[in-house]
């Protein structure tokens, strides 16, 4: 008989992807080109998760107001499109989790709200050939919690509400899958802890690729 679920939807960084380092490193090109302070790693964990738009909002002091807010994000966007991969990996696990589910016939995506290239590039770079689907942040699109991204993922495999989960670290991932009627594994390797999911509403929590694997065959 065939699983009940057999399509999973993944959010990309702090879930698939270790990028913190990169997105630090480009946020503060973009802070000492304007005589900004700069953010720590732990700093801009915290700003992540929304967009390259909030994350620039929470990284220039007066935010959007400040009338250097579109020089930061424009020089964000060129240094992290040449800088993404210089540290840059998959979390531990990721790999080898992937392959076998491949090899057990579940089909994959990746819905993330980075900006809708560098999501294609990476997922292409890093995870070729198992993720199938790769849908970022564009103007053709809304960006999660809006469950657009993950309905599109599922138009291109073909895939309906019932046969989908969705992993993902944070709690724009929780929201993302209530939206879209999907339930959510979350994921406490990444940019939010155990305790913070929790608080969010996280029912399924993995703390490693094998519990991830042993409480996506439970829900299967």
């Amino acid at each position: 008989m065939p699983k009940a679920i057999d399509t999973i939807i993944f959010d990309l960084d702090g879930t698939l992807l270790d990028t913190l380092t990169d997105l630090t490193n480009s946020v503060n090109y973009a802070m000492e080109r304007q005589g900004f302070p700069v953010h720590s790693e732990e700093a801009v964990r915290q700003m992540v998760g929304n967009g390259i738009y909030v994350l620039m909002d929470k990284a220039v002091p007066g935010g959007r107001e400040c009338p250097a807010y579109s020089s930061c994000l424009k020089d964000f966007r060129e240094h992290y499109e040449v800088h993404k991969k210089d540290f840059t990996k998959p979390f531990p696990g990721i790999l080898e989790f992937l392959k076998k589910a491949s090899k057990k016939g579940y089909q994959m995506a990746v819905v993330s709200n980075k900006f809708d290239l560098a999501v294609k590039g990476l997922c292409q770079d890093f995870f070729h050939p198992y993720i199938t689907a790769a849908i970022g942040e564009s103007s053709q699109i809304a960006r999660k919690p809006a469950p657009d991204t993950v309905f599109e993922a599922m138009r291109q495999l073909r895939a309906k509400p019932g046969q989908c989960v969705y992993v993902g670290d944070s709690d724009v991932d929780l929201a993302t899958a209530q939206n879209a009627g999907i339930p959510c594994i979350s994921v406490s390797w990444g940019f939010r802890s155990r305790e913070f999911l929790l608080e969010h509403g996280a029912g399924s929590i993995a703390g490693s690729t094998e519990e991830l694997w042993e409480t996506l065959e439970n829900m299967a």
